[in-house]
Parts: C-alpha cells; structure tokens; sequence
C-alpha cells in the first residue's frame, strides 16, 4: 500500500501486486463507454494501465497524484497534480485505487499542518483518523450516480470506532462490498481488503467475501447500517445470545495513559538505592502495564513502567484504582482476551478496567474467579477469532462488550 511518510514531495511506496491490481479492475465492471475513470494517489498509474487493457480504451482516463516528482502516468491518461483530500472534480463513473494510509501526525508528520482542511472537507473524520478513511468518503463523494468505487485498503476500518462515521456514510450511500484478502501485501504486516462500493444502488447492503478453496465466495449478506463487519454465522450470533453482553453488566473504562502519568506531579521513578520493598513502605507502588498482566495472574512486584505512585492517591486518578475490579488487556490480537482480578487495586497504565454497573444489580454477586476462567477459556478466544480474524491489531472495548456471560453458579 502507499505509505505516506516525511515531506509529500518524499513518499514511501509499496507497489500494488501485479494480480490485485488485475483482480481489483475486474470488479470495476459495468462502466459505460466513454465513462471517467480516475485514479488517485496514481504515481505511475497502475490500474489505470491495468483498465484499459481489460476493459479497451474508449474511456476518458484522469492519473491524480499530489506528489509531482513521482508523477509518471501513461500518456492515454490526463495528468492532474493535486491533494485528492481537496480536489474538486468529477463527476466520474470509476474510481480505482490504492490509497495511502497513515495518521497525520504520527506516521505523517509533514501532513499534519494539513489536518484543519482535511476535517473541513471529510466529514466522517473522527479522532486520530487514519488518512485511507479519508480516501474513501471523498472517492464516493467524487463519483456519479451509479458509480463504481474499488480500493484495497486495511480491513481495520470493518471493525474500529474511528470509522463507524464512515461506516454509517457508506451504508447511506450505496452498496457496498467487502473482499478479505488477508496479508496481500508480503512486506507488510497489514491485513488487505478490497471494497467494491456501488453509489446509490441498493442502500443500505452489505456484501462479505471470504477465501474459500483458493476462491473467494460469498459469505454474508445483509441489510447494513453501519455497525461492525464481522464474519458472523448463525452459530456465532446464538453464541452471542446465549448470555448478557458483558458490556450490559460492566462499565468498560480505560486506564491512565503514559502521558497523563508522565505529566502528574505525584509520579516518581524509584529513588537510587531504594529497593521495592523500601519504596511500597513509604507508600509508592508501581505503576502497572501490559507487561505485568497475565491469564489469571498480576505480577505486582516488576516495575516495567518504571514509574511509582503514592496507593493512597492514586483513586484520586481514577475512581477504580481505590476498588478490586476486574484487568483485561488492550492486547495486540484481536482474538485474544487476558484477564485477571485485581485485588490489590494499583494504578494502571492503559489496559481495560472492567467496573460493575450499579451495586443493585442482579450480577453484583457474580463469580469473579470463573468469570476470569471463562474470559482467558479457549472457547472465548475461538469465538472472537472466528468474528474478528485480524482485521484490528488490537481487542477493542465494542469487542470486549459483546462477550456473553453465562450464568454462574
């Protein structure tokens, strides 16, 4: 995928496979003669070259690209230099691409000053966006009645918060549908879908594609608003309904990020010399990570954070470090949960803390032990592998929520 990185005129580039490019251009079916075809972010103009040699060359043909150094495109193309984000142009019948990815400010440091305009004119943008979203609302909003929209783009737009904006977006506009490629991309560590988008046909539909054999084949369909899409089966679902979702019975909080410690005035790193032992005397305890979470287990001793804070304090902080309450990691799978109690009740460095919903609740006498063998059980992670596969890096708190909890005894 185009990665954007350092100054526009600079950006760091992973080529589209060969065989995708001809797979993607396949979809773009149903063009009329003489219809427009635009590629963005083009640098060479892949699926443009691709298009024409599948589809002829009766087309008007437009290659965008902002970076005017790495701007090659055949010459049956138009040759436009411009900010796709705020280009103004169309209406066209086709648009291929692959879109750059990255979040200003992180990734795309030079970008960043670009941010003010880019939220002006994308109006699913939430929080620390990520700039192929972008790419996907404008390319719909580019293209005509009856349009064709096909991108390869990461698969974490199906299932993160960020995007349910425009998730929700795309489900107003048209039809849309979704090819799990898994790692298309051998260099990159980046799960691949492609979505073919239909604007203002059939709203409101949701079509899911799945390897199977070797081919890809259908294997949802369904009236979509835009919720999460996931690779739901109608086992999957009853398992689902089979308890109360755990976000029913528990407040999903997030902990204290490093800065927010780094910043507050009791945070302390262990004085020279003084052992753990000495420091948890004077009152000061460890900050916990990730690190120290495990099935079943909190080491409390290791200080990976390398940071202390006062006990006594800390439910200044957050309302949950003065209480035992339940630690579920943030981890980098999907599909995997890690829980533990905390009986202890030490402040926090990220991670999910799981609170229960009022002290009248017909849950507050709810087995806190098989609780944390039922969440860490592999029946959990099996089922949240099978909905998620790796479309996030990460177990998200609307994951988290929809586990049911059985009832025990």
């Amino acid at each position: 995928m185009s990665l954007q990185s350092g100054a526009p005129e600079n950006l760091g580039r992973v080529g589209t496979p060969a065989e995708l490019v001809r797979f993607m251009v396949g979809l773009a079916e149903g063009v009329p003669k003489g219809g427009w075809v635009l590629e963005p972010g083009a640098h060479e103009a892949p699926f443009l070259r691709a298009f024409l040699e599948a589809h002829g060359k009766d087309y008007r043909f437009t290659a965008l690209e902002v970076d005017e150094k790495a701007f090659s495109p055949p010459s049956f193309a138009e040759r436009v230099v411009a900010d796709f984000l705020l280009y103004e142009g169309g209406p066209f019948d086709a648009i291929l691409a692959n879109p750059p990815y990255g979040i200003l400010g992180q990734s795309l440091h030079a970008l960043k000053e670009k941010k003010a305009a880019y939220r002006k004119a994308i109006f699913t943008w939430r929080g620390r966006y990520n700039l192929y979203g972008a790419f996907l609302e404008k390319g719909v909003r580019l293209l005509k009645p009856g349009g064709v929209l096909v991108y390869v783009v990461p698969g974490s737009f199906l299932v993160l918060d960020e995007f349910k904006a425009l998730r929700a977006f795309l489900a107003q506009e048209g039809e849309t549908e979704v090819y799990y490629l898994g790692r298309a991309f051998r260099d990159r560590r980046v799960t691949a879908v492609v979505v073919r988008f239909w604007k203002g046909r059939a709203r409101g539909v949701l079509r899911l594609f799945d390897r199977e054999n070797g081919e890809l084949k259908e294997v949802l369909e369904k009236p979509w608003r835009g919720e999460m899409v996931r690779f739901e089966t109608e086992a999957l679902l009853s398992w689902e309904r089979s308890g109360v979702a755990l976000g029913a019975v528990y407040e999903i909080r997030f902990a204290t990020r490093s800065t927010e410690w780094a910043r507050h005035p009791l945070t302390q790193k262990a004085p020279d010399g003084v052992s753990l032992r000495e420091s948890t005397g004077r009152g000061l305890v460890p900050i916990l990570t990730g690190r120290n979470l495990g099935p079943g287990r909190i080491d409390y001793e290791t200080p990976y954070s390398g940071l202390y804070f006062p006990w006594k304090e800390a439910k200044a902080v957050r309302g949950f470090y003065g209480r035992p309450h339940l630690v579920v990691g943030h981890t980098k799978t999907a599909g995997k949960v890690v829980a533990a109690y905390d009986e202890r009740a030490y402040p926090w460095r990220e991670e999910f803390h799981l609170v229960l919903r009022g002290s009248n609740s017909v849950f507050a006498t709810f087995s806190e032990p098989a609780l944390v063998e039922y969440l860490n059980s592999p029946e959990v992670e099996a089922k949240l592998k099978a909905l998620y596969r790796d479309l996030a890096k990460h177990l998200t708190r609307a994951m988290l929520a929809r586990i049911p909890l059985p009832v025990f005894p």
